[in-house]
């Protein structure tokens, strides 16, 4: 019965594994929450920007045309490195504020333990 009560307990502090899909929603609404922050450098704001307008733009570093496989693929890789550079390059903390909104993690509740650790005896009744 303790043992239960246990696995109950740890449940909130590995947080739930989740699909590249959802990671990949994630990662939007993160971007898109730093986008809207005013705590965010206007200039870093161009970062996803350009590379949304370089998706879309007539100018190819490598045409589909020449190489099928590889033209899609530095479009993919712009497009990555931009929203990478642009989380990376973004103040810590805003980016661990809304990380950790996204994923419901309140301050000071159970899934919070960066670094809280209670040290504690127990031991059992009759």
């Amino acid at each position: 019965m303790p043992e239960e009560k246990f696995k109950k307990s740890l449940r909130g502090l590995n947080p739930p594994q989740t699909g590249v899909i959802q990671d990949v929603v994630q990662r939007v609404k993160l971007i898109l929450r730093l986008m809207g922050d005013s705590r965010v450098s206007f200039w870093l704001k161009l970062i996803p920007i350009a590379s949304i307008i370089y998706l879309f733009s007539p100018v190819d570093l490598a045409p589909g045309v020449v190489l099928p496989l590889v033209g899609a693929l530095d479009d993919a890789a712009i497009l990555w490195a931009g929203f990478y550079l642009f989380v990376e390059l973004c103040p810590p903390d805003v980016v661990q504020e809304h990380s950790k909104a996204l994923t419901g993690i309140i301050p000071g509740t159970a899934r919070d333990v960066d670094d809280d650790v209670i040290d504690g005896e127990s031991r059992d009744v009759d």
